[in-house]
């Protein structure tokens, strides 16, 4: 595929230094080129399988555009459809026209004519609109969607009989049904893939008095789904603690597990987490999918002059670089990222993770286990023994933990970590709250990047939209800036969930400690007194970095006022 490549240099739809990065992943990771491409953002998946197309000589489609007659569709059962990603398009002459990916998947094409025992023609579609095409043509999911399983539930002859209420706060039992009752066992797998599907990052499984109700987080907003019956529950939780290795009879503690599965054609660490309510235990469970965190440092949504800091502090010998914002603001993505860029055979990188998320090739990550003593700060102990060059602590959440930080670092290591700040020149004050002098703090913390994270307009709907002036004023977008900007809202389509975005980027704050800074923080300056340093310095704020990029249509103004506030 190294001419596919050429070619859309050729086109201009990528450059010669984009080729080449991506080759270089592709050799070193393993995978083709154009799925790289396509993964870091340089081609779209619509460019590389039209450029495909006009290559090897076949039509692509848009399948947005493209109705598919019932009868049409009737031709191939949706089994054969759905577990080799293709879909029929039209008749012709007695042969029928069906839509792939992958043009040389020549003992797909075979298969498919023994089956269908016709000529089969072939045109090519991305992967992703091809599977949208089966969800919107033979239903949302597989043989059977969720919401026909649960009415599959509601009907069925199983007797899933509650038993009297023994106190534990399952609200009646349900862990006596047979395990392996096909229904709830297909239900569970239907639910991940359903998530998966829906690219959602967690699944929450929650009772009420008189029902369950279960919701998946899409772009970091809570969806809910048609819930099952209240007397499902025991079951349905049942079989999730088989799947993670949980105990089955503890209904009154918390309890936290990992569960591998394989769903939507991807391989997917779930994390699981019960915990007991006053109408039964509630789950969530946290899809962690590897390709979120194959990202560089580039495709975080830095503007330029953020990501020119960012790299000077990668490149510095030794030293604090601290990343703040909630749960859920992208911190781990930011921080892996960051370690993948420095991620060479010729550095040792330890991490100590709480839990680890993300398993990453070439560095060495430790656990911490609390059950056995094992914290942060005796895991730190034990790194430097280990001479690393790049250190990883997953937290500062107290004195020790941040206290063995800062020795680390003042004694030549590149330490990274994460602090529950609203903003970056908080850290500063937080950690001096934690009990760590001043003048340590000033002297090892190098860089603070805070930041949140906004949805992303869908690029298939995006259309120009102007803001109405009491908008432009609550924004604080001047008029000059809005006469430039390329102001953008989602129309609303299938490919977003009719949500006007699909995906979402970071917006960012990078406060580099210079002099003046370090001085004040020696001096026990309150966050105030720093942040209006800092900005005057240079540091773009948060709201500053979401209003850049609705200034480019990246975003709304609705998204920027949903994570930051306005300075001032």
């Amino acid at each position: 595929m190294a001419d596919l490549g050429k070619f859309l240099v050729g086109r201009g739809v990528i450059g010669p230094e984009q080729l080449a990065e991506a080759a270089a992943i592709a050799k070193k990771n393993g995978g083709k080129v154009h799925d790289i491409l396509v993964k870091q953002g340089y081609a779209s998946s619509e460019q590389v399988m039209q450029a495909m197309a006009d290559m090897e000589g076949y039509e692509f489609f848009d399948l947005r555009d493209v109705p598919i007659p019932p009868s049409v569709v009737e031709l191939v059962p949706e089994s054969v459809a759905r577990e080799n990603a293709v879909i029929p398009l039209a008749e012709e002459d007695g042969a029928l026209k069906v839509l792939v990916s992958d043009p040389f998947d020549y003992e797909t094409f075979e298969k498919l004519q023994f089956i269908l025992n016709r000529k089969v023609n072939i045109a090519l579609a991305t992967r992703e609109s091809i599977l949208e095409a089966i969800n919107r043509n033979y239903g949302q999911m597989g043989d059977e969607s969720a919401d026909s399983m649960l009415q599959e539930f509601t009907d069925t002859a199983i007797d899933f009989t509650e038993t009297e209420d023994d106190g534990s706060g399952d609200g009646g039992g349900g862990d006596d049904v047979d395990e392996t009752s096909a229904p709830i066992v297909r239900l569970v797998q239907l639910m991940i893939s359903e998530a998966v599907q829906l690219r959602a990052s967690d699944i929450h499984i929650e009772p009420f008095d008189d029902r369950v109700r279960i919701r998946y987080r899409i772009d970091g907003v809570l969806v809910e789904r048609d819930s099952p019956p209240r007397r499902l529950l025991g079951a349905l939780l049942s079989r999730i603690k088989i799947l993670a290795k949980m105990d089955i009879a503890e209904r009154r503690r918390c309890q936290d597990g990992r569960i591998k599965i394989t769903a939507g054609g991807k391989e997917l660490d779930l994390r699981v987490s019960m915990m007991p309510t006053n109408h039964g235990q509630t789950c969530v469970m946290r899809l962690l999918d590897k390709d979120n965190i194959k990202v560089g440092v580039r495709q975080l949504g830095l503007s330029e002059k953020d990501f020119k800091k960012f790299r000077t502090l990668l490149r510095r010998p030794n030293g604090i670089v601290l990343v703040t914002g909630p749960t859920g603001s992208g911190k781990t993505t930011t921080l892996y990222a960051a370690l993948n860029e420095l991620n060479r055979p010729d550095r040792k990188i330890i991490t100590a993770e709480d839990p680890v998320e993300y398993y990453l090739p070439g560095i060495n990550q430790v656990e911490v286990k609390h059950s056995i003593g094992l914290n942060f700060a005796l895991i730190i102990r034990a790194m430097l023994r280990q001479a690393p060059n790049i250190i990883l602590v997953g937290e500062m959440r107290d004195y020790e933990t941040a206290s063995m930080g800062i020795q680390a670092s003042l004694t030549g290591h590149l330490v990274f970590s994460t602090l529950h700040t609203n903003d970056a020149p908080g850290a500063v004050t937080r950690m001096v709250d934690m009990g760590v002098p001043a003048y340590l703090v000033a002297g090892s913390v190098i860089g603070i990047l805070a930041q949140r994270l906004v949805r992303v307009i869908c690029s298939k709907c995006k259309q120009p939209y102007t803001p109405r002036e009491q908008e432009l004023t609550a924004a604080g977008i001047t008029p000059e800036q809005a006469a430039s900007a390329n102001f953008m809202k989602g129309r609303g389509c299938n490919h977003c969930g009719h949500s006007g975005y699909r995906g979402r980027l970071g917006i960012f704050e990078l406060m580099m400690m210079s002099g003046k800074l370090r001085e004040l923080a020696f001096q026990g300056a309150n966050t105030q007194e720093l942040r209006k340093e800092a900005i005057k310095g240079g540091m773009s704020t948060l709201y500053d970095d979401g209003i850049r990029k609705v200034l480019e249509g990246t975003t709304t103004i609705d998204e920027v006022f949903r994570v930051a506030k306005k300075s001032g």
